[in-house]
């Protein structure tokens, strides 16, 4: 649905993009993750036909971005970082606005209104002045306007930007519906738990460059040869510890108390087995867990070796 090849863009001496190449199916929800200045905006640009390529191509919809402008922008709804509301207006004539602007026919606008209304639960705010929304209910009109053409394409810069935790969690249930009805959604965030729970694939950027793509598990995998494993104790600590220290497929024990965390080496069996080794040895075990990576651990993984 989304393809980049090559894309770079430079301004002057400096290399804001340096060669990005991207591939996002349909249906996907794909987090574009890194700190700010990665190139995540000046690459959403881009792809939304609001930037000019110093190199490069991108296809989005079967068109391509540099050819084909205009049923590009058919085709997505775009929600920058920052977008201006006006004064006087109120939400239903601001989306009406932006349904104007799509050439959607003046018959068809109010039921569409109405529905878009309904989806990003702003139907009581339908009345009201834009200007006078709270930044929460001002993201969710923002995210309204990119629908009103019904687009398949979802590029969204920072949606979840300034916004309350209850807020940030709406934000998130709206993505998941929005996949539900087939929309492929592409999100950057800087803001790495704002991703974590709802995206299947994300990319990660940093300083122009993608360090890595693809599905969230697969990435993990890449970066975690060796199974987390976390164990907590009521008693008998160091007891458990002599015994986790004597296996071969344990290393770097890190304790604290009656909290233990360690690399395991082995495979799933094993570690059932390792389990039962340590109640069989009369070790109380109140916690016995996997620790799986986060997004946070894999993109401060990557970009150490990056920087390495």
């Amino acid at each position: 649905m989304i393809k980049v090849r090559g894309f770079v863009k430079r301004y002057g001496d400096f290399p804001a993009v340096s060669g990005i190449d991207m591939d996002i199916e349909e249906g996907d929800i794909y987090g574009f993750i890194g700190p700010n200045g990665a190139g995540k905006t000046t690459t959403m640009r881009f792809l939304s036909t609001l930037l000019e390529p110093t190199r490069g191509e991108a296809w989005v919809n079967g068109y391509s971005v540099t050819r084909s402008p205009a049923h590009v922008k058919r085709s997505i709804g775009f929600m920058p970082d920052r977008f201006g509301v006006y004064d006087g207006m109120r939400v239903w004539e601001f989306l009406d606005f932006f349904a104007v602007a799509y050439g959607i026919p003046k018959k068809k606008r109010p039921g569409i209104i109405e529905d878009v209304l309904v989806l990003l639960d702003l139907q009581g705010k339908r009345d009201d002045l834009v200007n006078g929304l709270s930044r929460g209910m001002q993201q969710r009109l923002c995210l309204a306007k990119t629908l009103v053409h019904d687009p398949p394409v979802l590029i969204l810069d920072e949606p979840a930007s300034g916004l309350d935790p209850r807020a940030r969690v709406e934000i998130k249930e709206l993505l998941r519906e929005l996949q539900r009805m087939g929309k492929t959604i592409l999100i950057s965030s800087h803001i790495l738990s704002e991703l974590a729970d709802c995206c299947n694939k994300v990319g990660i950027i940093e300083k122009g460059k993608v360090l890595a793509s693809g599905p969230v598990d697969e990435i993990i995998k890449s970066i975690r040869r060796n199974i987390i494993v976390e164990v907590v104790v009521s008693e008998k600590a160091e007891e458990c510890e002599y015994l986790l220290r004597t296996s071969d497929l344990i290393d770097n024990i890190e304790r604290g108390g009656d909290d233990f965390r360690f690399e395991f080496g082995g495979t799933m069996k094993e570690i059932v087995d390792l389990h039962s080794w340590l109640i069989a040895s009369g070790i109380p075990v109140l916690w016995f867990r996997e620790v799986r990576a986060d997004l946070e651990d894999v993109f401060m993984t990557i970009t150490k070796g990056e920087v390495a």
